[in-house]
């Protein structure tokens, strides 16, 4: 799939929101650090996919304009 990295990501940064606000409102800083380092990891995912994707739209935008 395409954007499955950019959608994997969005969804990580979500559950790590959710557990981040848990953590909060529980009073345990552990799973408060656990859903900030998931928000973290799922940013890095999304502009990883993003930046894969944009690639591979120029070399096929390359790739037309060879064949063309």
């Amino acid at each position: 799939m395409r954007y499955e990295d950019e959608v994997k990501g969005k969804g990580k940064q979500i559950k790590g929101a959710a557990k981040e606000k848990l953590g909060k409102l529980a009073r345990r800083p552990d799973l408060q650090d656990e859903g900030a380092g998931e928000k973290v990891e799922g940013k890095v995912q999304e502009k990883i996919g993003r930046v894969r994707r944009k690639i591979g739209d120029a070399v096929e935008d390359i790739g037309e304009k060879i064949a063309g």
